[in-house]
C-alpha cells in the first residue's frame, strides 16, 4: 500500500512542477509578441544610418528626431595621449 501511495504524489508533485514552467513560456511568448506588435506599430520609414560629414557625425533616418533630444550645453573634446606615454 505504501508504494501506491508514493507513485500518486511522485505523478502529482510531476504534474504541479509543469505549472510554472508553462506560465513561464506562456508569459515569454505573450512578451514577445508585444515587441513584435510595438516595433510594427513604430512607424519608422527606414532604418537609420550614420554619415560622416567633414568635423562631426550625423544620425539621419529612423524614429529619432534631433529637435526630441536634450541640448548640450557644450563639447567636450577628446585629447590624445602620445603612443609611448603611460596613463
Amino acid at each position: 500500500m505504501a508504494r501506491a501511495q508514493h507513485g500518486t504524489t511522485a505523478r502529482v508533485k510531476s504534474r504541479t512542477g509543469l505549472l510554472p514552467l508553462a506560465a513561464g513560456i506562456l508569459s515569454a511568448v505573450a512578451l514577445t509578441g508585444a515587441a513584435f506588435a510595438t516595433v510594427e506599430a513604430a512607424g519608422c520609414e527606414g532604418p537609420a544610418q550614420y554619415i560622416r560629414h567633414d568635423n562631426h557625425i550625423e544620425l539621419v533616418g529612423g524614429c529619432v528626431n534631433g529637435t526630441e533630444l536634450p541640448a548640450t550645453t557644450g563639447t567636450r573634446h577628446a585629447t590624445a595621449l602620445p603612443e609611448d606615454s603611460k596613463p
